[in-house]
């Protein structure tokens, strides 16, 4: 593998679309639902929008959840989530998809079924571990998500933890190794997302096939990070839709969270970990 390249964070304005006039790129979003607004569904469709791009649903499950964390969860039934994919693929097709929470081998199964014929980058946030530490998928879902899915994705967006339950607890506390080992798996990308890891800076690593690029930012001291992992590959879906390669796409979206992280002490919303400023460059 050649060494791989640095690219630190840039503040830099970019423009919401390129596509031409009369046109939008359109992005699909199969995740769980955030009661609170701050994760899940709803933290994917307002990044969507902050990007600049259309984006439709399939909801896998409905959360009660606010700041201070989930109190209910129940999940929708897998022919009613493919029914939802099959209905927007047959009339709004998405130059891409982001998928979120499953939560069942049963709706993986469903999902990757649902998918058989679509052709456009895949991203996959492999939505695994609550903050709390508790498990959202078992193992027969996490063994579905590894035959099913991670061979259809461009990229994977996993955390630490879900890194590590991917791949068994091996090479934990290297997540450039983590990043090769996952992609062995199918994806042709991972992107190592750094949050839960310690550090003046927050590190992720794009691993590729024949590249490995670290983005780097300055740790923000907020409490307010909730949803930034769907933010994140929403934002990078969002990118891709429109037509950028997979590390512009991931270094356009690492400088608009990092802007959101930053601006999000400026909102006001719940007595917990409060949601990212999504629209930071829009908003007064």
């Amino acid at each position: 593998m050649a060494p791989h390249a640095v690219l630190p964070f840039v503040c830099c304005a970019v423009p919401l679309m390129e596509a031409q006039l009369g046109t939008i790129a359109k992005l699909l979003i199969i995740a769980g639902s955030d009661s609170g607004g701050g994760a899940g569904i709803q933290a994917d469709l307002k990044s969507a929008s902050a990007r600049g791009v259309y984006a439709m649903t399939a909801v896998t499950a409905i959360t009660a959840q606010n700041t201070q964390g989930v109190q209910a969860v129940q999940m929708m039934s897998p022919d009613m989530v493919a029914a939802q994919i099959r209905s927007v693929l047959s009339d709004i097709p998405p130059d891409a998809i982001k998928i979120g929470m499953l939560g069942t081998a049963e709706i993986v199964e469903a999902v990757a079924d649902a998918l058989a014929e679509y052709r456009g980058p895949i991203v996959l946030d492999p939505v695994m571990v609550a903050k709390s530490g508790d498990a959202l998928l078992d193992d027969t879902a996490v063994d579905a998500l590894t035959r099913r899915l991670l061979p259809r994705a461009a990229l994977l967006t996993p955390n630490l933890p879900e890194a590590a339950r991917l791949l068994d607890g091996a090479m934990a506390g290297d997540p450039q190794a983590q990043g090769q080992a996952l992609r062995a798996l199918g994806p042709q990308a991972v992107l190592m997302k750094g949050g839960h890891a310690d550090g003046a800076l927050c590190e992720d690593f794009l691993v590729e096939a024949d590249d490995m690029t670290r983005f780097a930012a300055p740790r923000v001291d907020t409490r307010n990070t909730h949803g930034t992992g769907c933010s994140m590959s929403s934002a990078i879906a969002s990118e891709l839709a429109k037509g950028r390669d997979m590390k512009t796409a991931v270094q356009v979206a690492h400088d608009w969270l990092h802007q959101a992280i930053l601006a999000a002490d400026q909102l006001d919303v719940g007595q917990g970990h409060g949601p990212v400023h999504h629209f930071h460059a829009m908003w007064p």
